[in-house]
């Protein structure tokens, strides 16, 4: 097991299954949003005092494996 799958974990209980920190409801999703709004990650730190720099790092590493084994389109 990755240092990612120890630290992103789906339960269907929680988030309706969505990509979560183990041990928070804050998904993936959130950290992505979060930082596509242009906050920075000490800013998530700050904010979510709970998570840590290696949580939302973990985070983005879960989102870039989810992407690249999406099927490629023929375009």
């Amino acid at each position: 097991m990755s240092v990612t799958q120890e630290i992103v974990v789906r339960n269907r209980a929680i988030m309706n299954g969505k990509p979560t920190i183990k041990g928070t409801r804050i998904t993936v999703e959130l950290i992505l949003k979060k930082l596509s709004e242009g906050i920075t990650v000490s800013d998530l730190v700050k904010i979510y005092p709970h998570l840590t720099t290696a949580q939302i790092l973990a985070a983005l590493e879960y989102a870039a494996t989810i992407i690249s084994n999406e099927e490629l389109l023929d375009v």
